[in-house]
């Protein structure tokens, strides 16, 4: 009997997905392990596995386009067998147009510049990226963009030469990348702009930070800590710690010890009642050229800095090359976004759901200080807690930081 094929839900935040390639066609034969396709979420690009064995009858969202979270992708069953009433049932409305004929894969939409007044043409990505004549999958070639590769430095190890992000994955350089985006400025007088089609993962930042920041009511805590002695520590753990440890692995350790003396800010808001974590999940926000991914040092309060530095490289590694899983990027119950590595000095960060709580880390910073009947150099690193609320008051805020504080300038209270 046939069996539909749904839109999986891959992240806890995910309403839709773009498909980015069909590995299969209509008429191809599957069976369960087999990648189907490459799916675009708010959070990264992951495979499709099928669950399904057959032969695909029926596609029904071209590459490219978005499906809804249970919007039909396929239709499976056997060769020649009829599938229109699954089509015809109100639970199964196609997500897009079907697709009669077998697909042929086709690249996500690129930036579209269109120009006002200038009589030359406007581009926003290097031709060798985006040259029809390279064969690659959609998926290499975006991310190739996104690396700045050119794919025609890149040995296909597909089908006649074709480039997957396999390829692209082990691709080294032979000589320093000259190829990335750089930014376009016309002649005197002239007007242009650039229209740059949103992915999933910014149309998700949108609306959760939206939410975030018109829905609970922020207050914010500044509080300036002493690093003098979390510098020295940090030299020391350094010359014995398998992995490097860097000041953002001791921040992370230091909140979740802070989190355990103050259940309060281990919370969420859940509209009819505050649920209290009882297990620590530190959420640490990284850039990406997309937008911003948060990875979870899961059970934070558990773990030395060692094991915390160590997961926290890998972790961000893999947000960068979109290969993080669902369960590495959710289940935050608190959040650190630390700024200090951009030299800036202090800033205040959205809370991001569905933590009660956000820090915002800034520099450290050299600065003078009176010392007895003269002076001296400290140096110290602003924090800012972003608070909801609803669920957080500003007494509770404020012991907690002062807890962060104690941590951050004695280190050794932390690891005992």
């Amino acid at each position: 009997m046939a069996e539909v094929i749904r839109m999986p839900r891959l992240s806890d935040t995910m309403a839709e997905g773009v498909i980015v390639a069909w590995n299969k066609k209509v008429g191809d034969s599957i069976k369960p392990g087999d990648v189907l396709a490459e799916v675009e979420t708010d959070k990264a690009t992951m495979d499709l596995e099928s669950y399904n064995e057959g032969v695909i009858l029926y596609i029904g969202v071209e590459a490219g386009k978005a499906a809804k979270v249970d919007g039909i992708l396929a239709i499976v069953g056997k060769a020649g067998e009829a599938y229109e009433s699954l089509l015809d049932a109100p639970e199964n409305t196609p997500a897009a147009e079907p697709i009669a004929t077998p697909v042929e894969p086709v690249p996500v939409p690129a930036a579209t510049t269109t120009q006002a007044t200038a009589s030359v043409p406007v581009t926003t990505a290097p031709a060798a990226i985006s040259d029809e004549r390279v064969k690659a999958s959609p998926l290499a070639k975006k991310i190739a963009a996104d690396k700045g590769i050119d794919l025609r430095q890149v040995s296909g190890s597909g089908d006649g030469g074709r480039i997957t992000k396999k390829d692209i994955d082990q691709y080294t350089p032979s000589a320093p990348d000259t190829t990335a985006p750089v930014p376009v400025f016309l002649p005197v007088g002239q007007e242009g702009h650039t229209d740059i089609p949103l992915t999933q993962m910014r149309k998700t930042i949108a609306r959760r930070l939206s939410e975030s920041m018109f829905g609970a009511p922020h207050f914010y805590l500044k509080m300036e800590i002493n690093m003098d002695n979390a510098m020295a520590a940090r030299t020391a753990i350094n010359t014995v710690s398998p992995v490097k440890v860097s000041f953002n692995d001791m921040i992370i350790k230091a909140c979740a010890q802070a989190l355990r003396k103050h259940p309060d800010v281990n919370s969420s808001w859940m509209n009819d009642f505050i649920r209290q974590n009882h297990h620590i999940h530190i959420g640490s926000a990284v850039a990406m050229p997309d937008g911003l991914i948060v990875p979870v040092i899961r059970f934070a309060d558990q773990k030395s800095l060692a094991q915390i530095a160590s997961e926290a490289k890998s972790l961000y590694t893999k947000a960068k090359e979109k290969k993080l899983q669902p369960a590495e990027f959710s289940g935050n119950t608190f959040t650190i976004s630390n700024l200090g590595m951009m030299d800036i000095e202090d800033f205040t960060a959205i809370i991001n759901p569905p933590d009660s709580c956000i820090l915002a880390v800034g520099r450290i910073k050299e600065v003078v200080v009176k010392n007895g009947d003269g002076f001296g150099v400290t140096n110290v690193m602003k924090v800012t807690l972003s608070c909801d609320h609803r669920s957080v008051d500003g007494a509770v805020g404020a012991a907690f930081l002062q807890t962060l504080k104690g941590f951050m300038e004695n280190p050794v209270t932390m690891l005992v």
